[in-house]
C-alpha cells in the first residue's frame, strides 16, 4: 500500500469553531505538527495553512483548510495537484459520530457518512480513494441534535478521551510515512490502543 505523504485535517477555521468537535481534525494536525516543530504557513494559493515535517525519514505535507468544513474539498484537491501527490497516498483526518469519544480507526474509501468535509471532497476528486483517519466524537441520539452538537464543545471527560485519542493516532504516523498502514490498522484497532 502507498505511504502516506499528505495528512490533511478537516475543521472549520476561526476562534469560535477552535475546540469544538467538528474540529477533530484540526486537533489532530495541530498536535502532530507541534511534536515534529512543524511552523504553518498560510498559502493563499492553496486557501489552507501547510506545514511540512519529516516522519522516519519520509516528507509529508500536512494541509489545514482555511474555508468552512463543507467546502474543505478545493483546498484538499489543490493541494494534491501542488505537491503532486496521488489521493491515495492523502490522509483526511476527520470528526466520527459513529464512534466513541477515544476512539481512532483509518479507513481506505468508502462514502462519507453525512460527514461535509469528506463529501466536498469526494464530489471535488469524483471519487472517495484516500484514506481517512476517524475520530470519534460520540453521538447525542438523535439526527435533530447532530448539528449542535458538532458544532459544540465536548465536556471535560470527552474532550480528555478526544485528545488521548489523538495522541495514539499520532503514535502510528511513522507507519503511515513508511507504507505501513495495515500495521498502523492493527494497532489502533485493537483493544489497548483504546
Amino acid at each position: 500500500m502507498e505511504a502516506i505523504s499528505l495528512i490533511v485535517g478537516l475543521g472549520n477555521p476561526g476562534s469560535e469553531y477552535a475546540r469544538t468537535r467538528h474540529n477533530a481534525g484540526f486537533w489532530f494536525i495541530d498536535a502532530l505538527a507541534e511534536k515534529y516543530q512543524a511552523r504553518w504557513n498560510t498559502d493563499k494559493k492553496l486557501q489552507a495553512e501547510t506545514a511540512k515535517i519529516t516522519v522516519s525519514g519520509h516528507s509529508m505535507h500536512l494541509l489545514k483548510p482555511l474555508t468552512f468544513m463543507n467546502v474543505s474539498g478545493r483546498p484538499v484537491v489543490a493541494g494534491l495537484h501542488y505537491w503532486k501527490i496521488d489521493p491515495a497516498a492523502c490522509l483526511l483526518v476527520h470528526d466520527e459520530l459513529d464512534l466513541a469519544p477515544g476512539t481512532a480507526r483509518l479507513k481506505f474509501d468508502g462514502g462519507h457518512g453525512g460527514q461535509n468535509g469528506l463529501r466536498d471532497t469526494m464530489a471535488q476528486l469524483g471519487h472517495g480513494g484516500f484514506h481517512r483517519l476517524r475520530i470519534g466524537i460520540g453521538h447525542p441520539g438523535h439526527k435533530d441534535k447532530v448539528t449542535p452538537w458538532v458544532l459544540g464543545r465536548p465536556g471535560a471527560e470527552d474532550a480528555v478521551a478526544i485528545l488521548q485519542a489523538v495522541d495514539t493516532a499520532i503514535g502510528v504516523v511513522p507507519m503511515l510515512a513508511d507504507g505501513r498502514i495495515n500495521d498502523a490498522m492493527k494497532q489502533l484497532h485493537t483493544p489497548a490502543a483504546k
